[in-house]
């Protein structure tokens, strides 16, 4: 072998990934998104789906082991036709998945951004909170209904359209008198946005969720629908019972004193700084080794 040979065929070992690396890097990228996919579909309505599909997967596999010709044209006809009709019925579940994957922080890139949270944002933040879990509270008592969307990474610019623009602090009086039965904006949703009340009177999109109970209304459906359709979090109070609710991912949370209602919303709306983000999810990782270490 001669030199340049030589120096050819190291340079080519060294920078050609070998095929085990190839292979290794092939399985874990499937992996990856075979394990997304598993968590969004167990976060909406997709689940029942994902269970049907299976079903007839299996019994279309049956029916060839067992050569069932008029079973297996029925089934493989039914999933030919099915594949379009389940994008129509379930629009609302696709887009919110595309949306949170777009929302994905992979590999944690959020504790490299370049943007920093300040104190004073994350004070703003929890001020906003504290006013509305008080107002939450307060019109509780009273059987008042209200409706509180906190924006979060989804921009809601075209649901802000359909209201008032207001752009003003966020405090239980200004609550409570925007809800107060007779006003013009109280049956419309308040929008929060950067910890400040950027709009009221706004229409939100309805849930076409079967599952709702009876004893939940216009309010509740418009809560859960905007959790479909966002990442936004939804505080309801019911006008009938006096309930506190929040909708968050396309899940109803019912019955919330004042302090479950902080918590909830402490840990979903205020910002934490990076180096507790980074500490949480090291930390998090660190114990799933610890427990699989265990078992």
């Amino acid at each position: 072998m001669s030199i340049e040979e030589f120096w050819h065929q190291l340079v080519k070992n060294l920078f050609q990934p070998s095929t085990i690396f190839i292979d290794l890097l092939d399985i874990l990228i499937v992996a990856f998104v075979v394990y997304e996919i598993i968590v969004l579909v167990r976060q909406t309505r997709a689940a029942q789906l994902a269970k049907g599909v299976l079903l007839l997967l299996i019994s279309s596999w049956l029916a060839q082991q067992f050569h069932l010709q008029t079973v297996s044209y029925f089934i493989n006809s039914i999933m030919q036709a099915g594949f379009v009709l389940l994008i129509v019925v379930f629009q609302p579940e696709l887009r919110r998945a595309l949306e949170q994957v777009g929302r994905t922080n992979i590999f944690a890139v959020r504790f490299f951004q370049s943007e920093r949270v300040t104190d004073a944002t994350r004070e703003k933040w929890r001020n906003a909170v504290v006013a509305i879990c008080d107002t939450a509270e307060r019109l509780s008592d009273t059987r008042t209904g209200a409706l509180i969307v906190i924006e979060r990474k989804t921009n809601l610019s075209e649901i802000i359209k359909t209201g008032t623009v207001m752009n003003g602090d966020i405090n239980p009086e200004v609550l409570g008198t925007i809800f107060y039965e007779g006003t013009p904006l109280h049956d419309g949703a308040v929008v929060v946005r950067d910890g400040q009340i950027k709009a009221a009177g706004c229409f939100l999109p309805l849930s076409n969720n079967l599952e709702i109970g009876k004893d939940m209304g216009t309010r509740h459906r418009a809560a859960l629908g905007m959790s479909e359709n966002s990442d936004a979090v939804v505080v309801v109070v019911s006008e009938e019972t006096g309930i506190i609710s929040l909708a968050k991912n396309g899940v109803l949370i019912r019955r919330l004193d004042r302090q479950n209602l902080f918590q909830l919303l402490e840990g979903d709306v205020v910002p934490e700084e990076p180096a507790e983000v980074k500490k949480r999810y090291f930390g998090r990782k660190h114990h799933e080794n610890k427990s699989a270490k265990t078992v």
